[in-house]
C-alpha cells in the first residue's frame, strides 16, 4: 500500500476531476485559471522546480502571484528560469464545461458513435462462427471462440497505452490514432490469408477499439464537471457498451450466408461512416487546450517563460512503472470494496459473453433458428437495457428531491448508487432461471427469449451503480479503480466463454443455467454488505483516508486565500470573469 508521499505524487490530472458532491463539484480545471484583461493575461510566475510543487499550485485556488525562494547561484546549484503560467478563468469558453449545450451534446455524441463501433466488432465473429469454420477448414470448438474472446484481450491490453497516452496528447489525437489502428486492423480481419492471421488482426482491432472504452468516461468529465450530468452522460455511455454487443450477432449471422468476410467488412463500413464525425471530434482535455494556448503566446510574444501547467510536469518512468501502473492490482489485492466490485462486475460481464456461446445451442439446437434469427434473440437485452436506463435517470430525480428536502438518508455515499446495484441482483438470477427453464420444445421460443429483458435490467443497472460507486468513493484515485474494473472483467469475459459449451453440453441447458443463477444470487450479497459496512470499508481504507485529509487541506488553503485577496482583487476578478461569460460559437 502506498503512504502520503506516493499517494501525492500519483494525485493525477484526471483522477482529479471526478467530482465529490451531487450539486457543485471544485475540480482542477476550474482551479487552473487564466485572468484576462483585454487581450492581455494575468499570469503566475513562479519559480519552479519539480512537478510536486507545480501540482500543489495548481490544487490553489489563487490570483495572485506567488513566488519561490529563489536558491543562491552559484556553479553547482542554478537558479530555476522563471516561469509564467497560465491558468483557465471561471467562465472562459474554451474551457471544455463552458461550452455551450450543442457542442457539449457533438462530443458526446461522436464518443458514443466510436464506442459503438468498438462494441459491435467485439461480437461480430460470433455470428459467423459457421461461415469462419468452413473456409479455413477448422472445426476445433475451443479455437471458434477465439475470433471473439482474443478481441477482449485487446481490451484488457489498450487502455494501459491509451489512457496514459490520452492524459500527454489529448483525447482527440488519441481517439484518431487509436481508430485508425481500430480501422486498419477492421480491414486486415476482413481479408485474413489463414486461421492465425484472423486471430493476431482481430487482437489488434481490440487494442483499437478500446481506447474507446476507456477514454469515453474522461470525456464525460471533461464537459460535464456537475456530477448529476456527468452520471447521466454515464449512463448514456454504459448503454452503448451494451447495444453494441447485441448488435453484432445479427447483423454477421444474416450477413456472413453471403461470405465470412462480410461479417467484418460491415465494421469496416460502420467504421468509414465514423471517420468524418471523429474529424470534427474537438478536444476536451482542458490541460491540453491550455498547452496549445501557451504555445500561441510563446509565438505570439517571443516570451519562451510562457507555459501551461502540463509542461511542467516531470514524467519519472520508473515511477511510472511501480507506482501508477501497479496501483489497479494493489487496489484489487488490498482495497475490499474494488474487489468485490470487481469481481461482482466481471461475472456480469462473463455472462453477457458466455451467451455469444450458449445462445447456438438454444436457440439453434433446441428451436431451429438460423444464425441470423439466432442474433436476433440478443435484442430483448437491449430493451432491458433502455428500461434501466430509465430507472436510472428516475432513481437520479429521486435522490435529488430527497437531497433538496435533506433528508438524511440522501446524504449517505452508500445510498446515492447502490440501490440499482441492490435491484440489479435479482434480475440476474431471475433471468439465468427463466431462460434455462424454458428453453425447450414445448415450449414458444419467445418465452426463453424474453428472458434477456430482466438480463438486460440487471446489467446495465449493476454497471451504472457500481462504477459510479467507485467513482463516488475513491474519486482523485477512480481513475485506477476503473482500470482495475476494466481488467477483471475484460479478463473474465475473454476466458470464462470457453467453459461454456462443455458445462452446457455436460448438464444440459436448464441446470448449466441454474448454475449460473445460483452464482448470481451469491454475487446478491455484494452491494447489500456495501449498504451495511461500506462506510466502515472506506474508513479503513488508506487511499480513502488519504483523499479525506486532501479535502480538509484543500479547504483550509481557499479559506486561507480568501482571506489574504484583497477587495479590489475580487472586483477585478468578477468584472473579467463577466466580460468571458459569453459562450463562443460551436465549431466542427
Amino acid at each position: 500500500m502506498e503512504d502520503a508521499n506516493d499517494l501525492e505524487k500519483t494525485y493525477s490530472r484526471e483522477q482529479q476531476r471526478l467530482g465529490h458532491e451531487l450539486r457543485e463539484v471544485t475540480t482542477p480545471h476550474t482551479l487552473i485559471r487564466s485572468i484576462s484583461l483585454g487581450q492581455e493575461s494575468v499570469r503566475i510566475r513562479t519559480n519552479e522546480e519539480d512537478v510536486d510543487a507545480q501540482l500543489e499550485l495548481e490544487k490553489e485556488d489563487s490570483f495572485k502571484e506567488e513566488t519561490s525562494p529563489v536558491p543562491s547561484s552559484d556553479a553547482s546549484n542554478p537558479v530555476p528560469p522563471a516561469r509564467t503560467i497560465i491558468r483557465f478563468e471561471d467562465g472562459d469558453p474554451e474551457q471544455p464545461n463552458n461550452w455551450p449545450r450543442k457542442r457539449k451534446l457533438l462530443s458526446m455524441f461522436i464518443a458514443v458513435c466510436t464506442v459503438m463501433n468498438s462494441t459491435i466488432s467485439s461480437s461480430l465473429a460470433a455470428g459467423a462462427t459457421g461461415p469462419i469454420s468452413e473456409h479455413f477448414n477448422n472445426y476445433n470448438e475451443s479455437q471458434l471462440i477465439l475470433p471473439t474472446s482474443i478481441y477482449l484481450v485487446g481490451y484488457v491490453l489498450g487502455p494501459l497505452i491509451w489512457g496514459p497516452i490520452s492524459e500527454s496528447y489529448g483525447r482527440k489525437w488519441t481517439m484518431l490514432t487509436s481508430f485508425a489502428l481500430f480501422t486498419v486492423f477492421s480491414i486486415a480481419a476482413s481479408v485474413a490469408p489463414n486461421f492465425a492471421a484472423l486471430i493476431i488482426f482481430r487482437l489488434l482491432v481490440g487494442v483499437g477499439g478500446s481506447c474507446a472504452i476507456s477514454v469515453v468516461g474522461g470525456i464525460c468529465a471533461d464537459v460535464y464537471h456537475n456530477p448529476k450530468s456527468r452520471g447521466r452522460a454515464m449512463a448514456y455511455f454504459m448503454a452503448s457498451t451494451t447495444f453494441g454487443p447485441i448488435l453484432g450477432p445479427p447483423i454477421s449471422g444474416f450477413i456472413s450466408t453471403i461470405s465470412w468476410t462480410w461479417a467484418f467488412w460491415i465494421g469496416v463500413i460502420i467504421a468509414g461512416a465514423n471517420w468524418p464525425l471523429l474529424i470534427c471530434f474537438p478536444e476536451t482535455y482542458a490541460p491540453i487546450i491550455l498547452k496549445k494556448r501557451a504555445r500561441q503566446l510563446r509565438k505570439e510574444t517571443g516570451d519562451d517563460s510562457i507555459v501551461a501547467p502540463i509542461e511542467l510536469e516531470k514524467r519519472d518512468f520508473n515511477h511510472i512503472v511501480t507506482v501508477v501502473l501497479t496501483r489497479p492490482l494493489r487496489m484489487l489485492a488490498f482495497e475490499p470494496l474494488v474487489l468485490f466490485t470487481c469481481l461482482y462486475l466481471s461475472y456480469a460481464y462473463a455472462i453477457f459473453y458466455i451467451f455469444f456461446q450458449s445462445y447456438p445451442i438454444i436457440f439453434t439446437g433446441i428451436y431451429g433458428f438460423s444464425p441470423g434469427e439466432e442474433g436476433l434473440a440478443f435484442l430483448p437485452i437491449g430493451v432491458g437495457a433502455i428500461i434501466s436506463a430509465c430507472i436510472y435517470i428516475a432513481w437520479d430525480n429521486i435522490l435529488e428531491r430527497a437531497q433538496q428536502s435533506k433528508k438524511p438518508w440522501s446524504k449517505s455515499e452508500e445510498m446515492r448508487r447502490l440501490p440499482l446495484a441492490c435491484i440489479a441482483g435479482p434480475f440476474f438470477v431471475i433471468s439465468s432461471f427463466w431462460l434455462g427453464w424454458t428453453a425447450r420444445e414445448g415450449i414458444h421460443w419467445i418465452v426463453p427469449c424474453l428472458a434477456g429483458i430482466s438480463f438486460g435490467i440487471g446489467y446495465l443497472c449493476l454497471f451504472m451503480a457500481l462504477l459510479n460507486y467507485l467513482v463516488d468513493a475513491y474519486e482523485i484515485f477512480a481513475a485506477s479503480a476503473m482500470a482495475a474494473a476494466s481488467f477483471s472483467r475484460s479478463s473474465f469475459g475473454a476466458i470464462l466463454p470457453f467453459a461454456a459449451k462443455p458445462m452446457y453440453r455436460a448438464l444440459g441447458v436448464p441446470w448449466a443455467c441454474s448454475v449460473l443463477g445460483f452464482l448470481s444470487l451469491a454475487m446478491c450479497v455484494i452491494p447489500f454488505a456495501f449498504l451495511r459496512w461500506g462506510t466502515k470499508l472506506r474508513q479503513k481504507s488508506k487511499f480513502c483516508q488519504y483523499l479525506a485529509q486532501k479535502k480538509r487541506d484543500e479547504a483550509e488553503a481557499r479559506e486561507r486565500e480568501a482571506d489574504r485577496r484583497m477587495p479590489e482583487d475580487v472586483v477585478a476578478a468578477d468584472r473579467n470573469t463577466d466580460a468571458k461569460q459569453e459562450p463562443g460559437e460551436d465549431k466542427c
